[in-house]
């Protein structure tokens, strides 16, 4: 490329260039194009010379996955593909055709030209030659007719060599001349592709800007992502949920058969199992009758879910204000205190924090079975609910706050009807089978009761009565 942009530049003319320059210009430009066609028809997608219809048809092959894209993702690569393919076309028949022929045939041919002119011009020294010895023979020798007579035909072929000779040198000198003077025509083909390729990007450009939008808008209202390490927020509003799918799933499974299982959220669950319901609530299939008999994967999910939140169930936000209720020392006060944070949770975060102690305090009814007891909940379930937004691993900041954590947790499990008197439907989708109530027990409240109030300014003129605690 660089040699015809040069060549273009000087503007040589044919009067001031010799022959051996033309000469070595050619070979260079010899090398050149057949290496620009060497390389440029590796980089095409389809096969050199094939058909456009075939290769049409290689091309879309080579781009188009089959039916896992999107619709339009797919017609969007469809259309990129018939951009490359109009393009490959235009350039091999533009560019690499006509640098094709000039490396591979007209260039060739006028070296062959050369090299016979070089044998004519040996052919005609030779003649010559004999020639010579021929005209010597006759001044010295003895048979001058028979002299004359050899020498008059040696100078004949003397004649007809340097006849061929020169036609030959004055058809070379026009091919070297012709040659020269379309140098500018030659540098083209390198304009040529330079202009196809930046058509092509162009066109390209234009396919991917009209379609991008629409895919983008299919891609913010697709509802299909996975659950866990999403927020909160996110997953709600893409599943047009109140309460996150993974938490209702699993609550409902160990209300089946995970209630009396000892040392639930403190046994870890196997890794496969584990794996294999997180993918599958992740898929927000309700197909989960296989892990109903291993409540500790169901248990293990959850925490799971609680864990990969990317901002804890019970905020960054209000992380101090946590530690400060905590750190209350008088137990109704401090009950106080953290009814008030509770209170100021985010809308979504509250009714599924609601769920969740809800059900945890149900498990820890049957503690005398299950070892479940508010402080062990709170030991193996709490840092996985709040944590502080510090840098380091979960399990650093677990490590650092978990006292913390326990004393806010246990007191929430063990007045969860305090903190949300409201009833709690757990199948609040209704996309799983309620288990039956068991017969055998009854809802009592304990006889050691105390009275507790909430603050005044948080309630409404027909609470203003003291509630009595569970």
């Amino acid at each position: 490329k660089n040699v015809f942009l040069i060549i273009l530049e000087q503007g040589c003319n044919v009067t001031k260039c010799g022959k051996s320059q033309i000469e070595r210009r050619m070979e260079m430009v010899r090398v050149v194009s057949h290496n620009t066609h060497k390389r440029m028809v590796t980089c095409l997608q389809g096969h050199i010379g094939t058909d456009a219809e075939k290769r049409h048809v290689s091309t879309h092959i080579n781009i188009i996955p089959g039916q896992i894209m999107m619709e339009v993702c797919g017609e969007a690569e469809n259309r990129l593909a018939s951009e490359l393919l109009q393009h490959e076309v235009q350039i091999e028949k533009d560019v690499l055709d006509p640098l094709n022929q000039l490396a591979e045939v007209d260039i060739p041919n006028i070296l062959k030209q050369r090299k016979q002119l070089a044998r004519l011009v040996l052919d005609y020294d030779s003649a010559r030659a004999r020639w010579l010895q021929a005209t010597k023979s006759i001044i010295s020798g003895t048979n001058t007719q028979a002299l004359t007579a050899k020498a008059d035909l040696l100078k004949e072929e003397v004649d007809e060599a340097m006849n061929k000779m020169e036609l030959c040198k004055d058809q070379l000198a026009a091919d070297m001349y012709s040659f020269f003077s379309k140098e500018g025509d030659y540098a083209r083909y390198y304009v040529m592709l330079l202009e196809a390729q930046a058509d092509y990007h162009r066109k390209s450009l234009t396919v991917l800007e009209s379609v991008l939008p629409t895919i983008q808008a299919q891609q913010d209202s697709w509802t299909e992502k996975p659950a866990f390490g999403t927020g909160l927020e996110e997953h709600l509003k893409r599943s047009s949920r109140e309460i996150a799918l993974p938490l209702e799933a699993c609550v409902m499974m160990l209300l089946e058969t995970g209630m009396k299982e000892e040392g639930l959220f403190r046994i870890a669950a196997g890794a496969s199992k584990l794996k294999k319901l997180k993918a599958a609530l992740d898929c927000s299939t309700s197909q989960l009758e296989e892990f109903y008999s291993d409540p500790h994967a169901v248990a293990g999910a959850l925490k799971s879910y609680l864990r990969e939140l990317p901002e804890p169930l019970m905020s960054f936000q209000l992380y101090d204000e946590w530690i400060q209720a905590s750190n209350v020392s008088e137990p109704d006060k401090r009950l106080q205190a953290l009814w008030v944070v509770c209170d100021q949770l985010p809308k979504n975060n509250k009714a599924n924090l609601r769920y969740l102690v809800k059900f945890l305090s149900k498990l820890a009814q049957d503690s005398e079975v299950n070892k479940m007891t508010p402080s062990n909940i709170a030991i193996v379930l709490g840092p996985n609910m709040l944590w502080a937004k510090t840098e380091g691993t979960l399990a650093e900041m677990a490590a650092a706050t978990s006292v913390h954590v326990v004393t806010i947790i246990e007191p929430i499990i063990q007045h969860a009807d305090w903190f949300f008197p409201e009833d709690v439907e757990f199948n609040v989708s209704g996309m799983f089978a309620m288990p039956t109530p068991p017969s055998n027990h009854s809802m009592e409240y304990d006889g050691s009761t105390i009275e507790r109030k909430r603050p005044g300014s948080m309630v409404g003129p027909e609470n203003d009565n003291p509630r009595k605690d569970r």
